[in-house]
């Protein structure tokens, strides 16, 4: 049985980053709303509380029975968990006379076991509005700031260790961080951190095995990293019993179709390729909406792999390629917990299809998917790929799609994304592309005047997409793609390079 710790989510948006600290240090965990029921069974080590928007001496703050928690696992409170746990043990916290906000350095009262390998003034992160200015009867502190008296503490005695800390380890500006939350997770919870990819791909076959049983699964597969892995996977498990479906919308990049179907012969996975150009152009013909496009995309992908999934004979099961920041709760203080998103790769199909879920990479984050990936065997290149949109170049074409402009943009995003692997610079930037805009200019392409469409390139830095900044490619790179592109693919005569950020703008144009 896989060990796990608990991390009680109070509403705090720095939640996951304590779930990717826990898993980076090799154990596995599971975050849960903080009204959430659940038993103490052997597999759970300890708990960790989050932090929290609110107060603790707001009304309607959110609250567990902390004492309660720690007669059976050792507990540890970050930021809100902390106040928490040193209110209700009858301890005083009060608003501070100005929100700490940013770097302070720990000044180390007492040693402790968190504090191994942990160097005195360690940089930690704070971001409070309360602060703890007496501790309970029993409790002691560990550690203090310049600014507070208590950064973090522990109670002595009673049935399981109990901890609380001001500050929030699990960000990058807490230097020592992950170091301490280590030390809780080892040398107080006595997990062994032995949750690696190979650990993870053993007990995740054997549970494919186990809740299939001599069932059959279809899937839909994209060519993407989630749904790849998740894929690969089940057909460690039960093999041929897995029936891929890959449909080509022709908005996939230059030769992607054939690419991804080799790849995945080579992964020895069973996948049926289904060339739906013609109905895609079809459908799309006369939109111009970006919504609208969007929306024909995805139902037109339902109808197709609908009818392909129907054609199979026995079929038990839907694979997905759900990952864990898909369907992490976000809480809500004033009651039950509402799912981000009830799907992940193929939204509507296991209502009309009456199938149950196989969804193997459930609980993992992204990066931890990658890992799996490669333990796995799957070619790097297809782990680490760009994120790519689901309506593909649907909406990288601006105004209207056409067969035509799907080919120019195909052919100009593959000069492109081919000249950024040639010149090192592919992996330097987070998402690239090509956008073919609905505008036409005049050109001079010897003797000859030309009138031809107009292609941005687009390149940006980011972590996870919710903000990035522009790549600032060189000025040579840039020119020679240009040229590139406008000599080799007739029908464009101007390329053009996207400097905006996001915010304001967007990655995509659409």
């Amino acid at each position: 049985m896989t060990e796990k710790v608990l991390i009680l989510d109070f509403g705090s948006q720095y939640t996951q980053l304590i779930a990717r600290a826990v898993r980076e240090a090799n154990v596995y965990c599971e975050i849960i709303p903080y009204h959430k029921t659940f038993e103490f069974t052997s597999d759970i080590k300890g708990i960790i509380l989050s932090g929290s928007p609110f107060s603790v001496n707001d009304e309607r703050a959110p609250m567990v029975d902390v004492r309660a928690m720690a007669a059976q696992r050792p507990v540890l409170g970050i930021c809100y968990g902390a106040q928490l746990t040193a209110k209700l043990s009858g301890g005083r916290v009060e608003r501070s006379e100005k929100r700490e906000y940013g770097r302070a350095h720990l000044q180390i009262c007492e040693q402790d076991a968190l504090w191994n390998g942990v160097s005195e003034q360690s940089q930690v992160w704070m971001s409070h509005g309360d602060s703890i200015l007496e501790l309970p009867s029993g409790f002691e502190v560990l550690a203090t700031t310049e600014s507070i008296p208590v950064a973090a503490f522990r109670r002595n005695g009673g049935e399981h260790p109990l901890y609380g800390f001001q500050f929030h380890p699990e960000v990058y500006h807490s230097e020592q961080g992950r170091q301490m939350l280590k030390n809780f997770l080892t040398s107080i919870c006595g997990c062994s951190g032995d949750w690696t990819p190979a650990h993870f791909i053993t007990d995740t076959v054997a549970a494919l095995r186990a809740q299939i049983g001599d069932g059959r699964v279809v899937m839909a597969l994209s060519g993407g990293v989630d749904s790849t892995v998740a894929a690969t996977l089940i057909s460690r498990a039960i093999g041929d019993r897995l029936f891929g479906i890959f449909v080509d919308n022709g908005l996939l990049r230059k030769n992607e179709f054939q690419q991804v179907l080799d790849s995945y012969a080579k992964l020895s996975l069973n996948v049926k390729g289904v060339d739906a150009r013609e109905h895609f152009y079809t459908k799309l013909a006369g939109q111009t909406s970006p919504e609208t496009k969007r929306k024909i995309i995805g139902a037109t992908f339902i109808d197709i792999f609908d009818r392909e999934a129907h054609a199979l004979q026995n079929i038990d099961f839907l694979g997905q390629g759900t990952i864990y920041p898909d369907v992490i709760e976000s809480v809500s203080v004033h009651g039950p917990s509402v799912t981000i998103k009830s799907h992940h790769n193929v939204g509507g199909l296991p209502e009309t299809m009456k199938l149950s879920l196989v969804e193997p990479l459930r609980y993992l984050f992204k990066d931890e998917v990658r890992k799996v990936g490669l333990e796995l065997g799957i070619p790097a290149e297809m782990l680490f790929r760009h994120p790519f949109p689901g309506p593909g170049l649907g909406i990288r074409i601006l105004g209207e799609v056409t067969e035509e402009k799907a080919r120019l943009l195909q052919d100009a995003d593959d000069i492109y994304i081919g000249g950024l692997r040639e010149s090192g610079l592919y992996d330097k930037v987070w998402q690239a592309g090509a956008i073919l805009l609905p505008v036409k200019s005049v050109g001079v392409m010897g003797d000859e005047r030309t009138y031809e469409y107009t292609v941005a390139l687009r390149a940006v830095t980011s972590v996870d997409g919710m903000t990035a900044d522009w790549a600032h490619l060189p000025y040579e790179f840039l020119g020679r793609i240009s040229n590139e592109i406008i000599n080799r693919v007739r029908g464009i005569n101007r390329v053009v390079y996207d400097i905006s950020s996001k915010p304001p703008a967007t990655i995509e144009w659409e």
